[in-house]
């Protein structure tokens, strides 16, 4: 099943990590639980390089742990990228 991550989306505020913008975001599910999602877009030094989208990193039973658990992703992916 298809879940469309634009309706029912909540977002956090933009922020900005290691040059990153980070945009965390929680998709509420049918069955309740909330989808953690990630918008990154990569430092502009490094050239246009197209944002980089990560949907259902996992599952949780509320938007808050679902929007944190996608902001420390987002902060392990970039530190792992140097």
């Amino acid at each position: 099943m298809q879940h469309h991550i634009h309706s029912n989306s909540h977002s956090n505020s933009l922020s900005r990590y290691r040059g990153y913008a980070v945009q965390p975001s929680a998709h509420r599910l049918a069955d309740g639980y909330f989808s953690s999602n990630l918008l990154l877009e990569g430092p502009r030094a490094q050239g246009a390089e197209a944002p980089y989208r990560f949907f259902a990193l996992d599952y949780f039973p509320s938007e808050e742990e679902a929007i944190r658990y996608s902001t420390h992703w987002a902060r392990e992916w970039i530190d792992t990228r140097g």
